[in-house]
């Protein structure tokens, strides 16, 4: 059997180390999500709260079902361990992890498992957005610090798959609320977290169709938020690391594919098209 593992200092007195997954598989708590293959679950030890997330095989009719349509399957916890450790590498605000185990030969049969630090006090992008007005200051500093994620991660060699608001957690500490409008805290940092890779890709360069798909779920997912043409062209300039003027007289065909993309989720989703991405 093929095994490997790492157990952090926080739980090294909770959890074993030649059992890790079975260890794992025990501590009760509140489960948030739960399909086939896999569990996700919130735990506490002490005064500290983790989340777990468990694989136990997706099976082989799932893996064939991935690669007949031209997909890498995911097989276990793997790909997230692998994602978040490049990540903070990178300095690109994630979650902490304190366990993981891959153990098997099986393909479809692996068992994992990843245990991250619970990022308590945080929201994310997506409900901070439809519950708050986001001042025009804000907005312009989230935009900067997601373009930045975004191009520091795609150039890297990695790509999120899910790559939407509501994998963007913010610490809630930097923000207040004055007369119903969200504001940065002067003395805070603002720490925006980057969570939910259990699918994500690393490779030595990330293929533009991939960095498309990545661009046009944000998109698709911020259509609604307010944003505005200028706010699309400011991302646009900061992930190229160009002017607007260098970057469109190499012709748009990347960016004109990002923006099909957000259409087409977006009309998948709400059965019509958005004003925004109508507009663009």
């Amino acid at each position: 059997m093929m095994s490997t593992h790492y157990l952090g200092a926080e739980l090294a007195g909770t959890l074993s180390d030649e059992n890790l997954f079975e260890d794992a598989s025990k501590p009760k708590g509140e489960v948030y999500r739960e399909l086939e293959g896999r569990r996700t679950l919130r735990f506490l030890v002490g005064q500290d709260a983790y989340f777990l997330k468990l694989h136990f095989g997706v099976g082989w009719k799932e893996i064939f079902k991935n690669l007949s349509q031209l997909r890498l399957p995911v097989l276990g916890a793997k790909n997230e361990w692998l994602a978040v450790n490049r990540l903070r590498e990178l300095g690109i605000d994630t979650m902490t992890p304190v366990a993981y185990t891959n153990q098997g030969g099986n393909p479809a049969k692996l068992h994992s498992c990843i245990i991250t630090k619970a990022l308590e006090h945080t929201q994310s992008l997506e409900d901070l957005s439809v519950k708050n007005q986001i001042s025009v200051s804000l907005r312009r500093k989230l935009i900067d610090k997601l373009a930045n994620v975004a191009k520091e991660m795609h150039g890297s060699g990695i790509n999120h798959r899910d790559f939407y608001l509501c994998h963007f957690l913010i610490d809630m500490d930097c923000v207040t609320v004055i007369e119903k409008i969200m504001v940065q805290n002067r003395d805070k940092k603002l720490t925006v977290y980057l969570i939910d890779l259990h699918r994500a890709q690393i490779r030595d360069q990330t293929p533009a169709r991939w960095r498309v798909k990545d661009l046009g779920g944000l998109l698709f997912s911020a259509a609604d938020t307010g944003l505005t043409r200028n706010d699309i062209l400011r991302f646009v300039k900061l992930y190229t690391g160009r002017t607007l003027r260098e970057t469109f007289e190499d012709g748009d065909k990347f960016w004109s594919a990002v923006v099909r993309r957000a259409h087409k989720l977006y009309l998948k989703e709400h059965g019509r098209t958005s004003h925004l991405l109508s507009y663009l």
